[in-house]
């Protein structure tokens, strides 16, 4: 049986072939059979890309808002137009669920939006004090988009450095040409001028480290786990990139006791499974009142028990598979840890699910009598496993919550609005959600401590490519 190889590479407006010779097979994650081939790009590739880059940041459509707007715009109808090829991509090769698959051709479109949308009224020019600060772009940058999130994360990334005016080089993850080859078709016949963007697919070694040290490259926008973040911030020391870094979470859902469970319970197992579990903002350890343990569990067992998983084109799954071996025998490992820790299993444990023996598919998983000290509490898991921990006060929750290497998000759900503020104002993370578990995309987004530097979305994402310049005059 044969199956598409992927050779090429966007530089400079056209896709390219690549040379580099190393063959990749995807598996398909429903099956776990051969579906597809990627021959991955080298060092030679993203040199001519980031080239074509340095070309066009001189480019006169990069220096003028009007014509960027235009742009975004373009990049947001094209978008759109292909937002089926898209969903098809995510449910075939990531096995993402229908609802979740749909979502994401749309977001993707949307993020050129919301950047066209800020841009209008942007301010480059601002005024501290008597002096003005001109706000500059930074120059050629290396936007890396992790596995988990690839047609959404190129287009975030790519809309916030042309809103402020830098072209870049993509290099999206090695294991996704199919989602990649769609959105690369989707942004190509937007028709932008050579080089404002080029994609480049490989592994981390050889195409991260190439873009991570080139000297033509002026800052570098990573999205992925924390151990890669801290390699790609050594990398680019020596040439002072600027580096922005959304990195891992283990997040913590608080329902306080006054919380409505039937409304908070589904929310936090949602916010725990997204993505299949496969989401550095997943609530993973669900913080309970000690007083309301028994009821909480017996609540959560239930709607667990009722999560369908399976196939990802049925508008009845909610869980499809993980997306490859690896991520399911990582999921595997910890499952076993957690039982071998004393954790409880609440439902859920290793294995596939009844009648879904072959692909990437796990048992959706909840431990409880978990301490905060459990390797299952503290590690970032990356699928469908939820550590459900007991609480005995409000200060208590506040303490394991922030008893963690990680500070990326938190959700927090109460009756009383403003106790839910009081508590999102002691948490150490970088966004709280208070009784919603949707994140504004339009606000700043990223984490503290090892779950990252600076922001995305927003104006704070434009920011993150722009220099500031200081003019002092008399």
């Amino acid at each position: 049986m044969s199956w598409p190889i992927y050779r090429s590479a966007y530089i400079d407006a056209a896709f390219v072939p690549v040379h580099g010779g190393e063959l990749q097979v995807i598996l398909h994650p429903v099956t776990g059979a051969p579906m597809a081939e990627v021959m991955m790009a080298g060092p030679e590739e993203v040199d001519l890309a980031v080239q074509a880059a340095a070309r066009a940041q001189r480019e006169p459509a990069l220096q003028d808002r009007a014509r960027r707007i235009e742009m975004l715009r373009s990049l947001q109808a094209s978008v759109l137009s292909h937002e089926a090829a898209i969903r098809e991509s995510v449910i075939e090769e990531y096995g993402a669920p229908l609802a979740r698959a749909s979502w994401v051709g749309r977001y993707a479109s949307d993020c050129f939006g919301h950047a066209a949308d800020l841009l209008r009224d942007h301010p480059f020019r601002r005024t501290q004090g008597s002096t003005e600060v001109w706000m500059e772009p930074v120059g050629v940058s290396a936007l890396l988009v992790p596995w988990n999130s690839i047609a959404g994360t190129m287009c975030s990334k790519l809309a916030s450095a042309l809103a402020a005016g830098c072209a870049s080089v993509i290099k999206p993850s090695e294991f996704s040409p199919w989602q990649t080859q769609a959105v690369a078709v989707a942004l190509h016949e937007a028709g932008l001028p050579p080089g404002i963007f080029n994609i480049v697919s490989g592994s981390g070694t050889q195409v991260g480290q190439a873009l991570c040290t080139h000297p033509a490259v002026s800052k570098v926008s990573f999205t992925g786990s924390t151990a890669t973040g801290k390699l790609i911030a050594r990398a680019g020391v020596e040439t002072m990139k600027r580096v922005s870094l959304a990195l891992g979470g283990k997040s913590a859902t608080i329902v306080l006791d006054d919380a409505d469970l039937a409304t908070a319970l589904p929310m936090a197992i949602a916010v725990a499974f997204m993505n299949n579990g496969q989401a550095c903002v997943a609530g993973s350890r669900l913080l309970v009142p000690r007083s309301r343990l028994d009821e909480i569990e017996e609540q959560v067992r239930h709607i667990v028990d009722g999560l369908v998983v399976g196939n990802p084109r049925d508008p009845a799954t909610g869980l499809g598979p993980l997306a490859s071996q690896a991520q399911y025998e990582r999921v595997q490992q910890f499952i076993r840890r957690g039982q071998a820790e004393g954790a409880r299993l609440l439902i859920g444990g290793e294995g596939h699910p009844a009648g879904l023996e072959h692909g990437w598919f796990v048992r959706p998983t909840v431990f409880a009598d978990v301490a905060n000290d459990m390797d299952i509490a503290r590690q970032e898991i990356f699928g469908p496993v939820l550590c459900l921990i007991a609480y005995d006060d409000d200060q208590d929750a506040v303490r394991i919550a922030n008893d963690s290497p990680y500070g990326l998000q938190a959700y927090v759900f109460s009756a009383q609005a403003e106790r839910a503020r009081r508590m999102a104002g002691q948490l150490q993370v970088g966004s709280v959600l208070i009784n919603r578990i949707a994140p504004d995309l339009m606000a700043p987004f990223g984490g503290v401590k090892q779950s990252g530097v600076g922001r995305e979305f927003g104006a704070a994402g434009i920011d993150a490519f722009l220099e500031p310049k200081t003019v002092v005059t008399i």
